[in-house]
């Protein structure tokens, strides 16, 4: 299931399974980090595949070089229907462009402009005439 989670990045599963699953990888996740010949032994010892050890040290490795933890990321679905099991989505948190796109666009954010002190004071006294001719006009009538 470790080897589907590193190729596929995505997987479907139940929600029990998904939070093992959690548990054995984020380790190897962190040992990717290094790049070691030693790292590269330990992994293989827990894998036993040469693509996935290979695809884990080589992209997914330069993708979470900066992250501090929290590599997986367990979004629920609802139950299955046969069993009334829950099911779940275990992904790779660098690697689903919809939350990573979010990030981008609430950083383009544009500066609002505020009207300056002069034009407020300009703005205040017509005001106020405006709302003292108001009552006068209502007596003369």
């Amino acid at each position: 299931m470790a080897c589907s989670l590193i190729l596929h990045k995505r997987i479907q599963t139940t929600l029990a399974k998904a939070k093992a699953l959690k548990l054995f990888v984020e380790p190897l996740l962190t040992k990717c980090k290094n790049d070691t010949t030693h790292s590269r032994r330990t992994v293989f010892s827990y894998l036993r595949r040469k693509e996935v050890v290979a695809e884990l040290f080589g992209d997914i490795a330069q993708k979470i070089a900066n992250r501090p933890g929290g590599y997986t990321r367990i979004l629920k679905l609802g139950n299955r229907l046969g069993d009334n099991a829950e099911m779940c989505i275990i992904e790779l948190v660098d690697y689903n462009t919809t939350y990573t796109e979010v990030k981008k666009e609430e950083a383009k954010k544009t500066t609002r402009r505020r009207r300056t002190s002069s034009a407020k004071k300009e703005d205040a006294p017509a005001v106020e005439a405006s709302a003292e001719n108001a009552p006068e006009e209502a007596k003369a009538e």
